[in-house]
């Protein structure tokens, strides 16, 4: 999603060519390209597939709209195994029109897990619930903190359901640090994400993350509480920013893989 604007080709050359080993794919044009095709594709340039972006939005209370999001998660399992990732990642979803119960959305959220949880096992998938800044509670996402991610995860077994560290989301969380140790003591960080914090925000504020070092984000910091928790895993970027997305896409990654070693190292 960093570089959006290169077409799955392009995307898998220029990761070849700058030496980026691993990527985090997004559903739409996985779809779009075909799935079976971008398998072959990521495969036959050498990279691996560290998660598959997005699951989730599974807190519907109409019965048809419920058993369509279902689905669709079922059919993201399926993606990620074809794509060869281990890690579905699910932005939860918001509330919907004209509901205000927070709580009673959460446990339309486990519901869904319960499901979807046994199904992923089974072909070879975790789900990672990823905390969205509450800034998106309404209409994204309404677990807005590790804590709430973890005390729906902790619900099933660590190898099934877990949960994405995304700095852009928690820096602002003052017990996000021991949440992150309460997750990595039970083995639930299955993905961890870096993104920068940088004001002001742009209208609809969904595409305001900024390029590593710009903005408020101590990454060095947000990596040692994952490593001091046994993370070992990858370490994605993961930039939804209008400004980098107008650029040449190959000069944004090239830039980004910089950024990387000179502030998350």
């Amino acid at each position: 999603m960093t570089v959006r604007q290169l077409t799955l080709p392009e995307l898998t050359a220029a990761c070849r060519d700058l030496g980026v080993g691993s990527v985090g794919l997004w559903r739409a044009p996985v779809q779009e390209y075909g799935v079976e095709a971008a398998a072959k594709l990521v495969r036959d340039a050498g990279l691996r597939v560290t998660t598959l972006c997005r699951g989730g939005f599974l807190t519907a209370t109409d019965p048809d709209a419920r058993r369509e999001a279902l689905a669709d998660n079922r059919r993201a399992v399926d993606e990620a195994a074809t794509l060869g990732t281990d890690t579905l990642v699910l932005v939860s979803g918001g509330l919907p029109p004209g509901d205000k119960d927070l709580p009673a959305a959460r446990e339309r959220i486990a519901d869904a897990l319960a499901e979807l949880a046994p199904y992923a096992e089974a072909h070879g998938v975790r789900l990672a619930i990823e905390a969205l800044h509450p800034m998106y509670a309404s209409d994204r996402c309404v677990v807005s903190t590790l804590a709430q991610a973890l005390d729906l995860a902790e619900r099933f077994p660590a190898h099934q359901v877990g949960v994405t560290v995304d700095t852009y989301h928690i820096w602002w969380d003052d017990r996000a640090p021991e949440q992150i140790a309460r997750a990595g003591a039970d083995g639930r960080i299955h993905s961890f994400q870096l993104a920068d914090w940088t004001t002001p925000l742009p209208e609809g504020v969904l595409n305001g993350r900024g390029q590593l070092g710009d903005g408020s984000i101590d990454m060095r910091e947000w990596r040692g509480y994952v490593e001091a928790a046994g993370y070992t895993g990858p370490i994605e970027v993961e930039l939804f920013n209008e400004a980098l997305w107008a650029r040449d896409g190959r000069e944004v990654l090239a830039e980004t893989a910089r950024r990387f070693v000179a502030h998350a190292f």
